[in-house]
């Protein structure tokens, strides 16, 4: 089966999706491939914190202002794929109090709003809050239920005309006179038996949004992207009554935010490099160690009931790693064309973070669209997701695109009975 399209979109994360709905509501006819269910990738085993900006405020504003703005516009089209719960950064008695004040200024310069608080203040809104926190300051952090968005994502650039392929991993690409001129995917839709189709995609252009698998993308175009991906542990625990993420206000390092889920909180997380993003060590010393990190904040999680585990790897862009590094930067995004490699209707965008996976489509499908001489105009920003007011619709997506990540599967609702 041979396919002609405008746009073949790799990687069905939220990056992905979302480029291929900019991309369709831009009237571009767009195919997008992922290899597994929608979000199996770093969007769906991520921590779901949904950025104010002010983890960055002081390392990297451009970036911490990016997130405040996308944060922002999130809560105004996404719905019930993000939960209102606020932030607080607290700081206890051993932290520095000159990294608090250095933040507050930077949130404050940024436009980031804040309120800060005395330690019986944190603690009377936050029941079991550290004794040895002194103080703390609020901040609009939220919570993302990642496989909602990257679902809703799908479903809208769907109904704009979009083909979604779960299940369809790339098996080959052919390249002739300095172009990508098809791409072979391997469908296995979902068939538990193993079998599989193919079926051949000739796109006028190609969007390697793959994630911590980027680089080998790249190289089946015969371009090279240097990856330095890092895994991250993340670990569900039993603890009822958290309202906002808890983020401890040090320099950014292992154990320091707590996402609540309803009756459960999330704690994370680690950095550790990887070689290979599907095959790599898990420690136990990264678990142990992150939950008693979180238990400097809220002590009742050293000795709650654990719920599930899991590890996510970030797709970092070894270039930028290498320039700056460190934990505290953030998470900026790049999008790579290749041209000068041999594939000059192929890019990449690399890194970034889930909170700004919007902007980077936008970035992405500006560019495509100028390659194809298409003049429309991005509209992500205003219009909302397709079934983002209803929950039953955007977890009926999550199990139709089979994109229920470990991030919030305590979160999404069953099927109805008999359904």
């Amino acid at each position: 089966m041979v396919t002609q399209t405008d746009v073949l979109v790799i990687g069905g994360g939220a990056t992905g999706t979302g480029i291929a709905r900019d991309l369709a509501l831009r009237g571009v006819d767009v195919v997008l491939a992922e290899r597994d269910g929608l979000s199996a990738g770093a969007s769906g085993r991520s921590h779901g914190l949904l950025h104010s900006g002010a983890r960055y405020a002081e390392s990297d504003p451009e970036g911490a202002l990016e997130c405040l703005e996308e944060n922002r516009i999130l809560r105004d089209v996404a719905g019930a794929c993000v939960r209102e719960t606020g932030g607080l950064f607290v700081q206890r008695s051993e932290d520095d109090p000159e990294y608090f004040e250095e933040k507050r200024a930077a949130c404050e310069e940024i436009g980031i709003p804040v309120d800060v608080i005395d330690g019986d203040a944190a603690r009377e809104a936050v029941p079991g809050l550290s004794t040895e926190v002194e103080r703390a300051m609020w901040v609009p952090d939220a919570v993302v239920v990642p496989s909602r968005l990257v679902a809703a994502n799908a479903a809208d650039a769907r109904e704009h005309g979009a083909r979604i392929l779960p299940h369809s991993p790339v098996a080959s690409m052919a390249v002739a006179n300095g172009r990508v001129e098809s791409v072979t995917l391997e469908r296995g839709d979902g068939a538990t038996d193993g079998t599989s189709t193919e079926e051949t995609i000739e796109p006028t252009y190609v969007v390697n949004a793959a994630g911590a698998h980027a680089g080998r993308i790249a190289a089946m175009a015969g371009v090279d992207v240097e990856m330095r991906p890092t895994r991250g542990v993340m670990v569900s625990v039993e603890h009822d009554g958290l309202e906002p993420v808890l983020n401890r206000c040090r320099d950014p390092d292992d154990g320091d935010i707590i996402v609540p889920h309803d009756g459960q909180v999330v704690l994370g997380t680690t950095s550790v490099p990887v070689d290979d993003p599907d095959d790599y060590e898990t420690a136990d010393w990264e678990l142990e160690g992150t939950i008693s990190e979180c238990a400097t904040m809220l002590p009742a999680v050293a000795d709650a009931e654990r719920v599930r585990t899991w590890w996510g790897v970030r797709p970092l862009y070894e270039p930028e790693e290498a320039e700056h590094g460190g934990r505290g930067i953030s998470r900026g995004f790049h999008v790579l064309e290749h041209p000068d490699e041999g594939a000059e209707n192929f890019a990449s965008v690399v890194g970034g973070k889930l909170t700004t996976y919007r902007r980077m489509a936008e970035a992405t499908a500006d560019l495509v669209a100028d390659r194809l001489g298409v003049d429309a105009a991005c509209t992500t920003a205003e219009r909302e997701l397709t079934g983002a007011a209803d929950p039953e619709t955007l977890d009926e997506f999550v199990r139709e695109f089979d994109g229920q990540g470990p991030t919030d599967s305590d979160l999404i609702g069953s099927p109805t009975p008999g359904a």
